[in-house]
């Protein structure tokens, strides 16, 4: 399945990946690639840090990207745009109900057109903003997996894309820590942002993962989901998770695959570990849940009498 929005997309010659260093939870990161050739382009993130990088390409198109953080279950928050599109559409993925407003009035400040609010699994420890985004945001979709039960307008399934401008996501279920789990990739091809990045959600966390013990979760599943829909992207995608609890904001496919003290071991070390970590029972998940099965809504919906 393939969700067009805009117009189609357009070859450009290849160009070389760079390197971007993130900002802290506390300071959101943000940036806009834009693409010139044989230019070195530096650039000024919103904290102290700064990034530089070298690319070859034409001109558009270009990815407008924000990291927001919303600090009680300390989820990150993706806003993606393509802002060399006359609409400039956009997503946002993993929204968290508590920060709606201060996310859609950025997205008001930027001149963006919220076309997605997507969500990369039924999460167990927020609830989502997806519901209270379609409330204030006529004709925004809620875009969430098929495989994860929950009430959607969009459901999306392994091979789909999901279009936004001249932009595209890529859909890969990776289950395990949810039956529904996917990760969403930026677009392969010369005129897609380079590094590809990857919004992994709860499969795959910095130096970690998800926990596999309650939502149709199978460490088993996890294993493989990472190793062969996560681990053989490019060594330079970026990864970007949907919580972390350290002060990490960003990571790699090549970092986790030497680093992740989890998943660098065998199948069977790994499954010991997650069959061991002793958990405690998720503080929202009797709120949580239900309530992000039907996108966030249940307490608007219209009781019987």
């Amino acid at each position: 399945m393939l969700l067009n929005v805009g117009t189609s997309i357009r070859s450009a010659t290849r160009f070389s990946p760079f390197i971007i260093t993130h900002s802290s939870p506390s300071s959101p990161s943000s940036f806009c690639f834009s693409f010139s050739p044989k230019q070195t382009v530096s650039f000024t993130l919103q904290s102290s840090q700064m990034a530089s990088f070298t690319t070859l390409s034409q001109s558009p198109p270009k990815l407008l990207f924000r990291q927001l953080f919303e600090k009680e279950s300390s989820t990150y928050t993706y806003l993606l745009a393509d802002c060399s599109h006359p609409d400039k559409p956009a997503l946002l993925i993993d929204p968290v109900d508590r920060t709606v407003d201060r996310d859609l009035n950025l997205v008001k400040e930027l001149g963006l057109k919220l076309i997605y609010a997507m969500n990369t699994h039924v999460h167990a420890d927020h609830v989502t903003g997806t519901g209270l985004i379609k409330g204030k945001v006529p004709g925004v979709k809620s875009v969430i997996s098929k495989a994860s039960g929950s009430k959607a307008d969009v459901f999306v399934e392994a091979g789909d894309k999901i279009s936004f401008g001249d932009l595209f996501l890529e859909v890969r279920a990776t289950p395990g820590h949810t039956m529904g789990c996917v990760t969403y990739v930026t677009g392969a091809g010369p005129d897609q942002p380079q590094p590809r990045m990857a919004f992994t959600g709860d499969a795959l966390l910095i130096r970690g993962c998800g926990r596999t013990d309650f939502q149709g979760g199978s460490s088993q599943q996890l294993y493989k989901s990472v190793h062969s829909q996560i681990f053989t992207l490019p060594k330079e995608t970026l990864l970007y998770p949907a919580h972390d609890y350290k002060g990490f904001s960003v990571t790699t496919v090549g970092e986790e695959m030497l680093y992740n003290p989890r998943l660098t071991k065998d199948e069977e070390t790994f499954k010991n570990i997650m069959e061991n970590l002793n958990l405690a029972y998720p503080k929202m998940i009797d709120v949580a849940v239900p309530a992000n099965m039907v996108c966030g809504l249940q307490d608007l919906e219209p009781k019987a009498d």
